[in-house]
């Protein structure tokens, strides 16, 4: 009797998070008012350098990434001029979960209910319910030289980014907020897992352009800026990142009245 009252238990969870699921979906894809993103810095290595540049933050660390969706929303000529506000929350203590490594699907759901009730409970904002929760994990780079992979649930509305805690990487990781945020919102990948380089042509900033190479921008959810088959670099920056036509009609930017 208690395993079947704990399979009810697990359904009925489910369902209400399915159809809240579905209700987000449409309500942050109506692009009909700015969606209210909220960046929440955590201390990812407990170190020193990490907790300094976390005190230095202030919102318009984050500016380049509003500038960029309304630079990119204009050229789809959405109505909604701004469509993203960012605000910056304080520091959050607690790491989030952590993905399951080759996980089965149960273990990749599990995971996920973890994630939205983490993100719920780290919910340190004194302001208006944030649409989407971004919490950027800082590490310092003179110890940290790879980063594992960021990530953004668009079924959650919660993204997850792994950055550098360096004033000079700072707009490369808003390259990645950028990117990861879209996650949230519909868009899809558009560049090889194996091997990082951008897909051709929906991971290209200009699929048409003669010769191919090199491309002078990156496709935002390509990642990269292809300069030759085999090699892409990131870009320095959003001022060198678009906003491609299939990640627009993904995010609901192609088609909206």
């Amino acid at each position: 009797m208690f395993k079947k009252l704990r399979i009810a238990f697990l359904l009925v969870l489910l369902l209400f998070v399915a159809g809240n699921t579905w209700l987000n979906k449409v309500r942050t894809t109506k692009w009909d008012r700015p969606l209210w993103v909220v960046v929440y810095p955590i201390n990812g290595d407990a170190s020193d350098a990490s907790s300094r540049y976390i005190g230095r933050l202030r919102q318009d660390t984050f500016q380049s990434v509003e500038e960029f969706m309304g630079r990119e929303a204009s050229r789809y000529s959405l109505k909604l001029g701004n469509p993203v506000t960012i605000k910056l929350a304080p520091e959050v203590t607690v790491l989030p979960p952590q993905p399951p490594r080759n996980g089965n699907m149960l273990s990749i759901i599990w995971w996920s209910l973890k994630m939205r009730y983490w993100a719920f409970r780290a919910d340190n904002y004194d302001g208006p319910a944030p649409d989407i929760r971004m919490f950027v994990v800082y590490y310092d780079p003179a110890t940290h030289d790879v980063l594992n992979h960021s990530f953004g649930l668009e079924k959650a509305l919660v993204g997850v980014v792994n950055a550098y805690a360096d004033d000079k990487l700072a707009s490369r990781n808003n390259v990645v907020i950028a990117h990861e945020f879209l996650h949230t919102v519909g868009a899809t990948d558009k560049y090889d897992m194996a091997t990082n380089q951008p897909a051709y042509p929906d991971g290209y900033a200009a699929p048409q352009q003669q010769p191919r190479f090199p491309q002078k921008d990156a496709e935002i959810m390509g990642g990269r800026i292809p300069l030759s088959e085999v090699k892409a670099e990131m870009p320095p920056s959003l001022s060198r990142a678009v906003i491609g036509g299939k990640t627009a009609r993904e995010i609901k930017w192609i088609g909206v009245e």
